[in-house]
């Protein structure tokens, strides 16, 4: 663990090429309210969701990774948002269990795509747990945020399933109700998060394990900026989080802007929309520069 921050260039950050899950937007809308972020009154637009959210999967796949899909359902708005769907280390996928009923009916879904892809144990979580919304694979430790979503039960069953260690975390803003919305895993050893949203205990465990974290301010953790996505190299975040940005950029990731404004009436942002798919299928990176397909706007400058 590195515990002195080294000033770094983009030539000293290694991409490593990913799997991802997603799914697409055909049925989004915000016709509940089970955030601080949803509300039914707000009208919104499939047609500009969709778009937004296409244009991150095509930055993915020119990035060079590889992006699968699992079928939208009726009936399932917040199905969009692919990281609650499961944690998925090893081969082996934890289903989500949803806490809200409006979003138990993606379980099914999730679990039987995982049998379909071939991954060598599937099963749903017994305790609410709500996927890679708040299980985020740090190196060889599990993050684990509770407080409004998952239980607190679900770390342990989490850490036997996986067979790694867990460092729980309590959320204590509404705000931000999973962790991936208050903290973002760079890479195996850095992670960048809003102090705020944790309670006193967790702000000791974070600066304790991460001395060198980058710390979000208040604006740019409002505007999703810790929904990120990262692969180890470039961070695709959103677009308004521009101090954020900055930051990245000195410590020598390559930043990314993405809008997605009309998915973050319903509570989510870049990360929320991707499931990473740790089953080794996809051969690790040479560190050489991936060949863009198409030129990538909204790059934040130095």
């Amino acid at each position: 663990m590195r515990t002195v921050f080294e000033r770094a260039d983009s030539a000293s950050r290694v991409m490593r090429r990913r799997r991802y899950l997603m799914c697409r937007p055909a049925h989004f809308t915000v016709e509940y309210s089970i955030n601080p972020w949803m509300d039914p009154g707000v009208p919104t637009s499939g047609t500009t969701a969709l778009g937004q959210w296409k244009r991150l999967r095509d930055l993915l796949v020119d990035l060079g990774h590889e992006v699968g899909l699992i079928a939208p359902l009726p009936g399932l708005p917040d199905m969009v948002f692919a990281a609650n769907g499961a944690v998925a280390i090893d081969g082996k996928a934890l289903v989500a269990r949803f806490r809200h009923p409006q979003r138990t009916g993606e379980s099914a879904a999730y679990e039987k795509w995982f049998a379909d892809d071939g991954w060598s144990e599937v099963r749903q979580a017994t305790a609410v747990n709500e996927g890679e919304g708040d299980f985020l694979p740090a190196g060889g430790v599990l993050l684990a945020g509770s407080g409004f979503r998952s239980d607190p039960a679900a770390r342990q069953e989490a850490a036997e399933f996986f067979g790694l260690p867990v460092l729980g975390l309590t959320l204590v803003d509404p705000r931000f109700y999973h962790l991936d919305t208050a903290l973002a895993v760079l890479d195996d050893e850095e992670v960048m998060y809003y102090p705020g949203a944790f309670d006193a205990e967790s702000r000791e465990l974070l600066a304790e394990r991460y001395p060198d974290a980058i710390l979000a301010t208040e604006p740019d953790a409002e505007a999703f900026g810790l929904n990120a996505v990262s692969d180890g190299r470039h961070v695709l975040l959103a677009s308004a989080a521009e101090r954020l940005a900055g930051q990245l950029k000195e410590r020598g990731f390559e930043p990314i802007g993405v809008e997605l404004s009309e998915l973050l009436k319903a509570g989510g942002g870049a990360k929320c929309c991707t499931l990473e798919l740790r089953d080794g299928r996809i051969p690790p990176s040479t560190g050489a520069r991936i060949r863009r397909v198409v030129p990538l706007p909204d790059s934040h400058a130095a």
